[in-house]
């Protein structure tokens, strides 16, 4: 007479799918956790950004980057071996009130370039102030530079603002989650708009944002960089 193998029953069975169940939502909601605090963490850059520049504003009456007294304010004796606290490279800083040079600048000299440097030696940032320091330029949440410029060089031609922060490199979920935390959800108007990641550096010609819907739609999986001005 033959063995009867015994089964699973319709509980045991409806026992292992909730389990089963569980485990894909425990999984589904760490995943979403993840996403959200990266979402945060862009927007906090985006808020800092212009607490950098009032604060240095409201300590020394200049715009960091753009303070031709920074030798005064901040200490030539702070400043790396053998540079100036000013630009060398692309001339001397102006006192204009204008940012000067592209957001995604790399040459030390541009104004651009030495706001990150004036904000953290007047001990508003932190980061390394050696200009040439290989994690000089500041990262967002993916590993991928901030920067910021003057509202006249802003890298989006519907752009407006005084003053334009850019972070590059962010998904475009994460670009359409970040318009709706922060401005008006439409990633081609308003304050906080998207563009795709520039070619060269520095990105010297403004390009159009791209739209939630219809040509050249965001993609979620895609790669863009995303732009604020204030």
């Amino acid at each position: 007479m033959r063995n009867r193998q015994p089964g699973f029953t319709l509980v045991e069975i409806a026992i292992v799918l909730v389990i089963i169940g569980l485990l894909l939502g425990g999984v589904m909601k760490g995943q979403e956790l993840i996403n959200s605090a990266k979402v945060k963490n862009f927007a906090n850059d985006f808020r800092n950004i212009p607490l950098f520049v009032y604060g240095y504003q409201d300590k020394f009456k200049a715009i960091p980057g753009d303070d031709a007294n920074v030798d005064a304010h901040l200490g030539a004796t702070l400043c790396p071996p053998a540079a100036s606290c000013k630009a060398t490279t692309s001339g001397q800083i102006q006192g204009n009130g204008v940012i000067e040079g592209a957001w995604n600048s790399a040459s030390h000299g541009d104004e651009s370039y030495r706001f990150w440097q004036h904000v953290r030696m007047a001990g508003i940032a932190a980061g390394p102030t050696d200009v040439g320091s290989p994690d000089y330029l500041p990262k967002n949440a993916e590993g991928n530079i901030i920067g910021i410029t003057s509202g006249a060089n802003s890298p989006i031609t519907t752009l407006k603002g005084t003053y334009v922060a850019c972070s590059q490199g962010i998904l475009g979920k994460f670009a359409k989650q970040l318009d709706i935390t922060l401005d008006d959800g439409n990633t081609a108007t308003g304050a906080l708009q998207v563009m795709p990641n520039p070619a060269a550096v520095p990105q010297t010609t403004a390009v159009a944002a791209v739209s939630i819907s219809g040509t050249g739609a965001i993609d979620d999986a895609a790669s863009y960089t995303v732009c604020m001005g204030f």
